[in-house]
Order: structure tokens, then C-alpha cells, then sequence
């Protein structure tokens, strides 16, 4: 039975004031505790969404609980109607949502009409026929050989099939008073402008032909025998023609192709999802090849659980392109999603063999504890191009859905175009460093990439005073030089490091929309708040930050490493006057630290570096001052940990970095070890 609510209908009284969300919202909570279908509907009245439920009335009082992801709050803010049907039992469901997405093909569910196909070679039906790669097939009696999974393979063969065969390039054939340069270059026999037979040209396509019929082991001999039958009839231009096109056709026949998987056919499934954004990588071996990877990119609004079965349903339309087995990879964390997506599968490969008539297994090794293998190893090659396909569409479109969403969560005062990053790195309160990185449109723009090396924190371990520092250069000379400031700066860092910046900021007279990412729960905080902002994983949003935040933490220790690897290179006695290279060399293999140098005896240093006793006092005296300068600074270090703006991991951090150093070193006792 069909059921149904649609926002316009307002005879109910109740109805009058409310508003088209809370109309849905009503719609959703009137609905059964069935199984069934539901479809979202526009204000024309067009189908913009199809899903299926094991529980109608739950599924759809989902929509209107919680935070929800733009894309969400975007499909509730377009929709105007609500309809329902329900059916028996959950295959049921399955069957008729998969019906009705193909019926109207709504803007939010997966659709793979656009993509599917592979491409094809054509040989036009024409007087003097023409060759040539295409995806559209035209009933005109031209002859098609394909599909090719490799289109960069098959752009090969062709290109060598013009360098072996003089055939005609021009798209439309037009006779001509001169022929063009292809005919001059020896590529074209110009049979728009020369008299020449068609039986000539005739005989290039009936070998072309040949060479494209089966691709197997008999069309190679078959040809293999013509060739030496045109070398011993002394036709060696036929005979060389037949040799290169083997050849060509080998390497169409190889880059479509990987060996070493065993002979039976399958598929494998993974894929990467952003938000709202889905890309599906399917890997299909046939005959123990790899024919090819194929990438289809979506939008769809479907929980985890049942992503993968509606792309599959979209995807295998053709009981020739369905394999025996089929191989995916999803776990969940819980084990209500993993019985609900297994209920999924078993839908999905019923519905496969019952609609096509087949028998095909559908193998989620996901489950499997196996870490290795062929299996393995192609799911986890097809996983990675999924994710890479992702990160090439998010760097295309600029990540606009992400942008918009966190602009309303923040309600930040335009879209957050430009984001700045800060982060800091230092060892013990060594080396530090700030990094700056610039995001622009949701992607990175490396060209604006900063760091600082900070002065007024060298020798402590104080995030604020390092957060003040680093901004305070960074915006007071953009101010200064009166250029473009961002639209949102987001620390790496609580409420603490927030309210530090937020502080600098006000001091120099900016008014710039500042967030923090506190790591351990993924919180966000605004500056003076007592609550931080909480999104769903999936948001959008949430996403983003996330992204800027691990950079900034990337580019951050990246530099804070090149200025440990510096220090690490030179020795401690290269920075005493009067000591050079070789003279280094000698107190490195007599002493070895600062401090055994000045502990040394004059005499001692003057007959090592075959100095004066002038010399060798003015060195021992250099080499004390700079080892009682390195004593200070570690007491420093150690004195800020217990000052405001150092984080208690940081602090601990740091005293275990600085314990595991004195015994390495053997200043402390087993027992003095315990005691701490």
C-alpha cells in the first residue's frame, strides 16, 4: 500500500503554521514500524531521493535528530513531500528501491549511467575506411572490436597501426586537389587526391581486421603464417606490416593484462569516502588478467551499511560482466552494522543470481584475518586508488560543501575560503618551531606555506607564549605590508592556545575568526567559550579542520627534524674560538663532550693542538663559558615545565625524554630509575 504526505496539503488545521520541516517531520513520525521504500519529493514534485528501510518510522525520524551533514540539511531543505510503501520483508525493499532509482534516477542516489562504458575501436563504413577510438556506437554498419579496459593501451595500437598502415586520417572525406602532409610523410596514400585501387586499401583493412579478431593464440598463428608466406612469395612490405602489427597487437593485448593471478574470474570492490563524496574502484580479473581498474565517482546519502549494495546493484547490469566471485572489503565497528550489512550482501547476491541467472558469490575478506595474499593485496590496491581518486576530485572542485557547512557550525561572517594553520614542534623546548600552512578553497596552497623559528620560547616548553609569538609576526607584518588576511585561523590546540591567539589578535586591532582542534576527542573551540562545538565523524566540516590540522602538525615536525639533523651534524667544539676542522677532529677523539673538555688541564690542550699556553687557556676558557651556557638551558627547560601553557603530555614527554638521556648517559643509579 502506498503511503504518503505532502507539504502542500494543508487541510489539516494542525498543519497551518508549521513550517515544511516539521510537516516531514511528522510524515517521518507517522510512518510504520515496517520494511519498505520511501522517496523524497521536491516542490515540482520530482523524485530527488529513494531509499529502503528494515524500520520505516526509525529511518526516517533519523533525518530530523542530531547534527547532520550538509548534504543532509540540504536534501530536508529541498524536499516538500514524503512518500512510503511498504513491503513484506527486507528483499522485498531491496527490490523495489533498486526499481525505483532506475525509474527516476533521483539526484542523490548513486547513478553510473555517465561512465560505464569502456571504450571501443571503430572502423567506419566508408569507401576508404577510417580507424579510430570512440565510446558511442553508431548502428551504421561500421564494424566495433572492443571494449578495451585500457584506453591508454588501446590509444597505443593505434597510433602504431597509422605508422604501419598508410590510412586516411582526415574526420571527413573530401576530395582534394593536393594531397595533405600525411601523404608527403609517407602516413596517407591521399585517396582523396590520387588515383589509387580500393582493393589496396581494402587489403590494409582486412589485415587490420584480422589482426583485431579474437586477440587469441590462433589469430596470432594464423597471422604468424601469413607473414612468412608474404616473405617467401617475396612480398616483404606485406611481410613487415604483418610482423609490426603482431607486435602492436602484443602490447595492447599485455597493457590490458597482469599476470600472476590464478585463472578463475572475479571482481574486486573497495572504496573511499569523504563526507558526502564516494569513489568505488572495481578490479576485474578474467582468465587470471587484469584487465583493467575502473573508478565511478557519486554522491549518496546511504548509511555505510548499504553504499556498497546499491552500487553494485547500479554497476552489474549485464549477466556477461558478472563474475563467479566477488571480492569486498568492509568491516564496522559494532556488530548491529555488520549483521545489517551482511543482511545487505545477502540481498545484493540473491538478487544477482535470481535477476540474471547466475551463481555468484559475494565474499566480504574484511572478516578474514588473513593480512596477506593475492585477496588482500588487490583490495588494498583498489582501496588506495579509491582514495586517490577522492583526493583528486576534492583538489577539482575545491571543497566548497565542506566550507559552507563550517561557516554555519562556526557562524563565521563569510565562507572560510582562506584558512591558516598554526602549529608548533620542539624537542624539550628545542628547536622550536611554528609552522604556518594556507588552505584555499578546502585545498592546499603550498606556495604560502611558512615557518618560524621562535625566539622568546628557545630553551622552554610554552605553547602559549609560542602561539602568541608565531602570530604576532605573522599578522602584524600582513598588517604592516596591507595584505590579504584569512578568513578563519584554526590552532592546534584547546581553549588555552585559542584564547592566547585570540588575544594577539585584539592587540593589534584584527578581528579574524579563530578555532581550535583539540586532537584527543576532535573538539572545536572558540575563543572564551566554556563548550566546545562537537560534529558528527562524517561532517564535512569536521573533515576539513582535520586536514589543515594534520598538516600543520606535518609541515611543523618536518622542520623542527632539519634543525635537529643540522645541530646533530656539528660537533660542540666547533663553536670555540680558534677551533677549525682538524683542531675538532683531535678534541672530539680526546674528549668527546663539552664537558670533559672543561674539566682539562692547559698543558694537556696546548700539547694535543700543538699550541701556546696563551692559546690553549683562551680555548679552555670558551669551551667553559659554552658548556655552563648549555647547563642553563636545560635547567630552563626543565623549570618550564611546571609553568602556565605547557600540556601535561607535553610535560611528561619531555621528562621521560630527559630521564632516558641520563641514564643513556649514566647519571642515574638502577635504583634512583625505580624511585622515579
Amino acid at each position: 500500500m502506498l503511503q504518503y504526505a505532502r507539504m502542500n496539503d494543508m487541510s489539516l488545521p494542525s498543519q497551518k503554521n508549521l513550517s515544511p520541516r516539521e510537516i516531514l517531520h511528522q510524515t517521518a513520525l507517522k510512518a510504520p514500524k515496517q520494511s519498505g521504500v520511501y522517496m523524497w519529493r521536491n516542490e515540482a514534485e520530482t523524485v530527488i531521493y529513494v531509499g529502503k528501510a528494515k524500520n520505516l518510522k526509525n529511518r526516517l525520524s533519523s533525518y530530523f535528530s542530531g547534527n547532520k551533514d550538509i548534504k543532509t540539511r540540504l536534501l530536508i531543505s529541498n524536499a516538500r513531500s514524503i512518500e512510503y510503501i511498504t513491503t513484506s520483508n527486507e528483499y522485498e525493499a531491496f527490490l523495489l528501491e533498486n526499481n525505483l532509482i532506475k525509474k527516476y534516477t533521483p539526484r542523490y542516489n548513486i547513478n553510473l549511467k555517465d561512465g560505464k562504458s569502456y571504450p571501443v575501436l571503430r572502423i567506419t563504413k566508408e569507401k576508404y575506411p577510417r580507424i579510430f577510438k570512440t565510446r558511442q556506437v553508431i548502428h551504421d554498419g561500421s564494424v566495433y572490436f572492443g571494449p578495451f579496459p585500457d584506453a591508454t593501451a588501446l590509444d597505443t595500437f593505434i597510433e602504431t597501426l597509422y605508422e604501419i598502415y598508410p590510412l586516411r586520417h582526415c574526420k571527413s572525406f573530401k576530395e582534394k586537389s593536393s594531397p595533405c602532409m600525411y601523404y608527403h610523410i609517407g602516413r596517407c596514400l591521399a585517396p582523396c587526391s590520387k588515383d589509387i585501387k580500393q582493393s589496396t586499401y581494402t587489403e590494409f583493412i582486412e589485415e587490420i581486421t584480422a589482426l583485431l579478431e579474437n586477440k587469441g593464440e590462433e589469430t596470432l598463428k594464423k597471422l604468424h603464417f601469413q607473414m612468412k608466406e608474404a616473405a617467401k612469395n617475396m612480398n616483404f612490405e606485406k611481410a613487415a606490416r604483418l610482423r609490426d602489427g603482431i607486435r602492436a597487437l602484443t602490447v595492447l593485448q599485455n597493457q590490458n593484462s597482469v599476470e600472476s593471478f590464478s585463472g578463475d574470474d572475479r571482481d574486486y570492490i573497495s572504496s573511499w569516502r569523504e563526507g558526502e563524496l564516494i569513489s568505488f574502484t572495481v578490479l576485474k580479473i578474467r582468465e587470471g588478467k587484469l584487465l583493467g581498474r575502473d573508478n565511478y565517482r557519486t554522491v549518496s546519502l546511504n548509511e555505510d551499511t548499504e553504499i556498497l549494495p546499491e552500487f553494485m546493484s547500479a554497476f552489474y547490469t549485464e549477466k556477461e560482466n558478472i563474475p563467479p566471485v566477488i571480492y569486498i572489503d568492509s568491516v564496522f565497528s559494532d556488530e548491529e552494522k555488520t549483521s545489517e550489512f551482511a543482511e545487505e550482501i545477502k540481498n545484493i547476491q540473491k538478487f544477482l543470481n535470481e535477476t540474471f541467472s547466475t551463481n555468484t558469490s559475494i565474499i566480504n575478506f574484511g572478516l578474514s584475518k588473513s593480512e596477506s595474499g593475492i585477496h588482500r593485496a588487490s583490495l588494498d590496491m583498489a582501496r588506495q586508488n579509491a582514495r586517490e581518486d577522492i583526493i583528486r576530485r576534492l583538489r577539482e572542485r575545491g571543497d566548497f560543501p565542506a566550507m559552507e557547512e563550517l561557516q554555519k557550525v562556526l557562524n563565521l561572517p563569510k565562507l572560510p575560503v582562506r584558512i591558516e594553520g598554526f602549529d608548533i614542534a620542539h624537542i624539550g623546548g628545542k628547536f622550536p618551531v611554528a609552522s604556518l600552512i594556507s588552505f584555499y578553497n578546502g585545498n592546499p596552497d603550498k606556495k604560502n606555506y611558512r615557518y618560524f623559528r621562535l625566539k622568546t620560547t628557545d630553551g622552554l616548553i610554552d605553547d602559549f607564549q609560542s602561539m602568541r609569538e608565531a602570530t604576532t609576526r605573522r599578522y602584524t607584518r600582513l598588517l604592516n605590508e596591507k595584505k590579504e588576511l584569512p578568513d578563519l585561523i584554526l590552532i592546534d590546540g584547546g581553549i588555552g592556545q585559542v584564547n592566547a591567539v585570540d588575544g594577539v589578535l585584539k592587540s593589534i586591532g584584527l578581528d579574524i575568526p579563530i578555532a581550535g582542534l583539540a586532537k584527543r576527542d576532535e573538539e572545536i573551540w572558540r575563543p572564551h567559550t566554556s563548550e566546545p562545538v562537537c560534529l558528527p565523524k562524517r561532517s564535512d566540516a569536521l573533515r576539513l579542520l582535520q586536514r589543515v590540522r594534520d598538516e600543520t602538525h606535518r609541515f611543523a615536525t618536518s622542520r623542527n627534524q632539519e634543525l635537529r639533523t643540522k645541530e646533530n651534524t656539528v660537533t660542540p667544539f666547533i663553536k670555540i674560538s680558534g677551533i677549525g676542522k682538524e683542531r675538532d677532529k683531535l678534541l672530539m677523539k680526546k674528549y668527546g663532550t663539552l664537558e670533559k673538555l672543561s674539566r682539562a688541564q692547559e698543558n694537556e690542550i696546548a700539547m694535543l693542538l700543538n699550541i701556546n699556553a696563551e692559546k690553549a687557556s683562551m680555548i679552555l676558557t670558551s669551551a667553559r663559558d659554552l658548556y655552563r651556557q648549555q647547563t642553563e638551558v636545560k635547567e630552563k627547560e626543565m623549570l618550564s615545565l611546571d609553568l602556565p601553557g605547557t600540556t601535561k603530555e607535553k610535560a611528561a614527554r619531555s621528562k621521560k625524554n630527559q630521564l632516558l638521556a641520563q641514564m643513556a648517559a649514566g647519571e642515574l643509579t638502577a635504583a634512583e630509575n625505580i624511585e622515579e
